[in-house]
């Protein structure tokens, strides 16, 4: 099948079937990495490791940077050497190896098992996590008025996967208490299954790539295709021309777009730490529910939020984007709302904050409500900013724009990790009034820059 064909062997929605099969790989390898995530900075405070939430968040915000800084490399190596396709299943096995490994804290020294198993999640994702994002970009063409909502569509496989993970792995894997020595042995079956949901994603992928993706990123690009397909022949030659004026505008988009997405994950990624531990001592987990009575729910529980509303509400973002049509927002104007609603979501939780500090455990909803601000502007930014990179990034450094992208989230990782650290230090309201003001202050600037950006956009929506 060549890629022509690919591109146009469509469903009834009317995107590439190759859109879907990677929704599937995607959403099992978002249920194996957020299915540990949902676990790891209590993992890490139980007392299989012992540290302190302050050590904890510091660990987890390098783990997480990381996780987004060797995508960089993945994304070069797999332009320059290796091919798209080939680095997704090299990333999927060291992925799983790493769940598997994280596991064996019984059976060897648990510091050991977190360090190696956390390095091998940390390359394995910088070998799949660019590649696939952008091999759903070459299932369009470069101007196509789907790619969008195609982007929109595979997120919502992200978090369909995320939204399982956390009931899945924390249910088999987080103890009623954790700091109760004799439920020690209950995180490694988490961890198991998170390395179970890699495989069977990574199983799908390779019996099923030849059929849905033809040749689309087989290759390296900046070698000569020696596949007989004149559209492959002529991406092959137009990614060795040097780049122009044009293509140096738009990088200086995407390193724009890239510097306020650091902000939107700084605050964004305090789901994994600060926000779980609010969840697990500021949030009433005992409530009693109309016509059911009293339910019990776990800390890791409350990270399905966030992906469940994505999958409710992206089908709606991508219809939206295309029944607007030339009234579509622009990227930087679609970026200002993801940050200024963000803000809305911290504002929320801050309330919620001072509500505990003065008279205890609140209600779940407070957090229930936050997730679902966060969420709209999530899929404001975060799709938008992949299908951004495939719209602007020259064609023989692709994926390597895909991973400088991706950078965006290691350093507003960094950043995360320093501010969830200070969760005993400043009081919670403060803690949480950081990311309100600021998200919101972000996504302002960002609207006053939007014609100027659009300049360097040279007319890409």
């Amino acid at each position: 099948m060549t890629d022509e064909e690919v591109k146009h062997n469509v469903t009834k929605t009317g995107h590439p079937k190759g859109l879907y099969m990677l929704f599937m790989v995607e959403m099992w390898e978002r249920f194996n990495y957020y299915g540990m995530r949902a676990l790891l900075s209590l993992f890490m405070i139980s007392t299989v490791i012992g540290f302190s939430k302050a050590t904890s968040s510091r660990v987890y915000g390098i783990f997480t940077a990381l996780v987004y800084l060797t995508p960089v490399l993945g994304g070069y190596l797999a332009d320059r050497y290796i091919g798209k396709r080939h680095s997704i299943t090299i990333g999927a096995i060291l992925m799983a190896m790493g769940q598997f490994t994280l596991a064996s804290y019984e059976i060897i020294n648990p510091i050991v098992a977190l360090g190696t198993g956390l390095t091998l999640i940390i390359i394995g994702n910088g070998f799949f996590k660019p590649n696939i994002s952008t091999i759903v970009g070459e299932l369009y063409e470069p101007n196509d008025v789907r790619r969008d909502g195609g982007f929109t569509i595979f997120y919502m496989g992200i978090n369909i996967g995320a939204f399982f993970a956390p009931f899945i792995c924390g249910f088999l894997g987080e103890p009623t208490d954790l700091n109760n020595v004799l439920e020690a042995y209950k995180w490694k079956y988490g961890f198991m299954a998170a390395g179970f949901g890699m495989l069977i994603g990574l199983a799908w992928y390779l019996v099923s790539q030849n059929k849905y993706l033809g040749h689309i990123g087989l290759l390296p690009a900046t070698k000569a295709n020696k596949i007989q397909d004149p559209v492959e022949i002529a991406k092959a030659k137009a990614a060795e021309q040097p780049l122009t004026q044009e293509d140096w505008d738009k990088i200086k988009a995407i390193f724009t777009f890239t510097f306020f997405a650091v902000f939107f994950f700084t605050f964004f990624e305090q789901a994994g730490t600060s926000l779980n531990f609010f969840a697990a001592e500021a949030t009433n987990l005992t409530p009693v529910l109309p016509f059911i009575g009293q339910i019990t729910l776990k800390a890791s529980y409350f990270q399905a939020i966030n992906p469940i509303f994505v999958v409710l509400f992206a089908p709606l973002f991508a219809k939206l984007w295309i029944r607007l049509g030339s009234k579509d927002p622009s990227i930087p104007t679609k970026f200002g709302w993801g940050l200024f609603l963000q803000g809305i979501a911290f504002a929320i939780i801050a309330v919620a904050a001072s509500l505990y500090q003065a008279s205890g455990p609140v209600s779940a909803l407070w957090l229930i409500f936050m997730y679902m601000f966060c969420t709209m502007g999530e899929l404001c930014l975060s799709p938008v900013g992949l299908s951004m990179v495939t719209k602007l990034a020259p064609v023989k450094f692709m994926s390597l724009f895909m991973g400088i992208w991706l950078m965006g989230s290691f350093f507003g990782n960094i950043l995360a990790g320093m501010l969830a650290s200070q969760y005993e230090s400043w009081s919670l309201t403060t803690l949480f009034s950081v990311p309100a003001i600021g998200s919101m202050l972000f996504g302002v600037i960002m609207w006053i820059m939007t014609r100027k950006i659009m300049r360097w956009m040279h007319g890409v929506h």
